[in-house]
């Protein structure tokens, strides 16, 4: 149905703006909302394959898909044509569930990478997801592998016992979602069905586009995402993507990039981040500083000993046996993942509590030691192997894993 009607619009031809795009757009005065205007005729078929490639080109060759008015832009486009959801059943929802602490409200937040490192680690940032779901409320926002053997939505279908049916949440079911488990995984494809329509451009371009920039930003729970933590792969795009996140009206967010370009916090060496900070004016101002192993309280690691470049089904072995504790205290890809949930939990505002009081097994002894950009990143480390001992995050994944195989197929 949904085709149909995309087919029933009609082909606009762009071609005023592609002959301003090139080759120097800023002289031809092109602004970020034409560009995005144009994007967003992907989404509703009607755009020619032949314009499509000549746009996306355009925007890369000039480095125009590299600016953050541009992202903004168009990646506020692309989540105006994401399947609708019913916000006033989510905002229900997630008001039951919500539990704020410290300077966290109890909204929903979401760590992503951007992809394209090269590095192949493990599923940093999905496993980190998981682990947060047990302090925070998490949409995370995914698809299948592009650049890697195993991405964040093949991980999660091939976990066992019971993978999850990522396929069948949806616009309709995410409540359900919800009313059963703090986590929550928005696959791409279901709610961003518009991007069908630039698959196969894409696949035939042969280099990355504004489209693999724009998913990280592009969370199809919008305005209803209170924090978030962003990788990214070049740390030239750094301030770009915190500028894009700012000029979005996100009022939380911790973009990093370890210093080997690689789209998580590093646990072998410097992290370069750059952090949305509010002031009490309300202003939002970008905050730049790097981040050490050290300063989390744990050891530095060979990036070589977090890059099983594995398959899916075994990186989901990897993922079962640290969700149940049955790793090391101190291996290397448990440790990785420890750093980037601890930064996530810095990011969403939940380690400014004072007190503690997690769950069973919760010392409540809170670290109020403070590091670079004045985020208290052991106490990060504290709660999120909190969530690992105490069995805690598996839990959340089981009660997730679960209600998406009764959801309708």
């Amino acid at each position: 149905m949904a085709e149909q009607q995309d087919q029933a619009l009609p082909i606009v031809d762009i071609k005023p703006i592609l002959q301003r795009l090139w080759p120097d757009p800023a002289k031809e005065n092109v602004t970020a909302k034409e560009i995005a205007d144009a994007i967003a005729l992907v989404f509703t078929n009607q755009l020619s394959p032949v314009q499509t490639g000549s746009l996306l080109t355009a925007l890369h060759f000039t480095g125009w898909d590299r600016r953050a008015d541009v992202l903004a832009e168009a990646s506020a486009a692309m989540r105006r044509h994401a399947a609708k959801i019913d916000s006033a059943g989510l905002e229900a929802v997630v008001a039951k569930r919500r539990r704020p602490e410290g300077k966290y409200n109890g909204g929903l937040c979401d760590i992503v990478g951007t992809g394209g490192d090269s590095h192949n680690t493990f599923n940093i940032s999905t496993t980190s997801s998981i682990l947060a779901s047990s302090l925070l409320l998490l949409a995370k926002h995914g698809n299948r592998a592009s650049t890697s053997k195993s991405g964040s939505a093949d991980l999660l279908m091939n976990m066992r016992p019971t993978p999850a049916q990522l396929n069948r949440i949806s616009p309709s079911t995410i409540t359900s979602v919800y009313a059963a488990s703090n986590y929550a995984f928005l696959f791409a494809p279901v709610f961003h069905p518009g991007m069908r329509h630039v698959a196969s451009v894409r696949r035939e371009l042969g280099w990355r586009t504004i489209f693999n920039l724009l998913g990280p930003l592009s969370n199809p729970l919008g305005d209803a995402i209170e924090a978030r933590m962003l990788g990214v792969a070049r740390d030239d795009l750094g301030p770009v993507f915190a500028e894009a996140l700012r000029l979005a009206g996100a009022r939380k967010g911790l973009v990093v990039c370890g210093k080997e370009q690689l789209d998580e916090v590093s646990c072998a060496g410097p992290t370069l981040c750059w952090q949305l900070v509010e002031h009490a004016s309300g202003a939002i101002d970008v905050e730049h500083f790097t981040l050490e192993p050290a300063d989390f309280g744990l050891s530095a690691h060979p990036l070589n000993t977090v890059s099983p470049g594995k398959e899916p089904h075994e990186n989901a072995e990897i993922l079962r046996k640290l969700l149940r504790n049955e790793l090391p205290p101190n291996d290397p890809i448990l440790e990785f993942v420890l750093m980037n949930t601890a930064a996530f939990l810095v990011a969403a505002g939940v380690c400014e509590a004072n007190t503690s009081s997690m769950g069973p097994g919760d010392d409540g002894n809170v670290i109020h030691e403070r590091g670079p950009g004045g985020g208290r990143w052991r106490e990060g480390v504290r709660r999120a192997r909190w969530t690992v001992e105490s069995g805690e995050a598996w839990k959340q994944w089981e009660a997730f894993a679960e209600v998406t195989n009764k959801l309708p197929a």
